[in-house]
């Protein structure tokens, strides 16, 4: 195996174990409470685990506009600037986190409105939102720490803190569930204090990692002008990029919820196969976030050139990978999430629509990772609008004769075209060498 090779494996593999934790406080949470014996569970956790994947999202550029600011300084051994990036990032992270904190009410509102689940479901998700937003500051947080952290070329410290948050999140809320029968209330304390723990371990094992840097770093050029209009320059178009994302996510759910319970669970489980797929697939997007922005911040094109083509070889070898585990052991997982007979007969029918996933998806997540290495973040946005305009426009035109199934096709052609747009783009933008 070439340098190129072991140096992606390097960042992807202790990122891809990190990520793949990053769905699993959620799988524990939907496996615990799809054995409580009732879809409602089920379905209270979709609405408000969204509700926050909708809020954390959309500052999702705290940790993806850190990481290619933080690799290109590294590329140009500015070590100073690397070190005031993640500074800068902190501080709005802790902004944003005590804005969402003093908007809770509103805010829960309006994801109730937009979503409209049932009134059983409504009341489930109110109590699990009440708890989890005191979170925010934890996760804005560990955004921030995660991007510079890879954006060092350092994926082993997120992995490090993913793997005790996943610890903690099922130790407490095992407990708090069925030690104390605290039910929802229980699920969101158990990840609430997940959330916590993370943060802090991660604060401790950079600082310990990286103590060194104080030497080189300066407040003077923290809030300087210029560099918070770079951080901001480059981080409007991602925050424009995840709002595009996020309404077709959040409408995917809201969608569901319209067709009942049972409609809402199936796609609320069959949805957990792409979050798996898309958190390993982020593994080699790290590494592409790390590498192409280290050697675009030096001016090396072949070795950029040769990361990228590497990296859609172990994209496309991941793809055929989960559509073969996905075809041949998808029923058991769906039977280890829930015992609900009649969610796991109904899941059956739309099936297919999840073996269709890894290839369709496989080349945006790739092209994710060379763009915010590059900080091209007007192409991200571009290919996103491109996509999220399919989306709504063949769910409008299929939901009478197809119904969910109109759906998810709309999913998969909305992923497929996010990597086709963002090919095009880059044959256009040739930005190295």
């Amino acid at each position: 195996m070439d340098r190129r090779n072991k140096d992606i494996l390097r960042i992807a593999l202790p990122a891809i174990v990190s990520n793949i934790t990053v769905p699993l406080l959620g799988l524990v949470d939907v496996a615990i409470v799809g054995h409580l014996g009732a879809a409602a569970y089920i379905g209270a956790i979709a609405v408000g685990g969204m509700t926050f994947n909708v809020m954390y999202w959309i500052f999702g550029f705290l940790r993806m506009g850190t990481s290619g600011m933080t690799s290109q300084a590294l590329g140009r051994r500015d070590l100073g600037e690397s070190a005031r990036v993640l500074v800068r990032s902190l501080g709005i992270a802790f902004a944003i986190a005590l804005a969402l904190v003093v908007l809770q009410v509103p805010l829960l509102r309006l994801a109730m409105w937009v979503m409209h689940p049932t009134p059983e479901v409504a009341r489930l998700a109110s109590t699990y939102y009440n708890i989890l937003i005191w979170g925010a500051p934890a996760m804005l947080g560990l955004f921030g720490l995660t991007g510079w952290c890879i954006g060092m070329q350092n994926s082993r410290i997120p992995m490090a803190v993913a793997i005790t948050q996943n610890v903690v999140n099922i130790a407490a809320s095992l407990m708090l569930v069925y030690g104390f029968g605290l039910k929802v209330e229980g699920v969101a304390s158990g990840t609430l204090i997940a959330q916590y723990s993370g943060f802090l371990m991660s604060l401790l094992l950079c600082a310990k990692a990286y103590g060194r840097l104080r030497r080189h770093f300066s407040w003077q050029g923290v809030w300087r002008r210029s560099a918070m209009a770079h951080f901001f320059g480059v981080n409007r178009d991602i925050f424009f990029r995840t709002l595009c994302m996020v309404s077709v996510m959040l409408f995917f759910t809201s969608a569901g919820s319209w067709q009942g319970d049972v409609v809402l669970a199936v796609n609320t489980l069959l949805m957990q196969l792409y979050l798996l797929f898309s958190y390993v697939m982020d593994g080699f997007a790290y590494a592409g976030e790390a590498m192409s922005g280290k050697y675009y911040g030096a001016r090396n094109g072949a070795a950029f050139a040769d990361t990228v083509r590497k990296l859609f070889l172990w994209g496309l070898g991941m793809a055929l990978g989960f559509t073969a585990a996905y075809a041949f052991g998808g029923d058991a997982f769906l039977r280890l999430l829930t015992d609900e007979p009649s969610v796991v007969a109904a899941a059956g029918e739309y099936w297919y629509w999840a073996l269709a996933i890894p290839l369709a998806g496989m080349a945006a997540f790739v092209w994710d990772g060379v763009f915010i290495g590059i900080t091209a973040t007007r192409g991200m946005l571009l290919s996103m609008f491109a996509a999220a305009v399919t989306f709504f426009v063949l769910y409008y035109a299929l939901r009478g004769p197809m119904g969910n199934h109109g759906l998810w096709l709309a999913f998969i052609a909305y992923m497929a075209v996010r990597g086709l747009a963002q090919g095009l783009i880059f044959r256009r933008l040739r930005p190295v060498g």
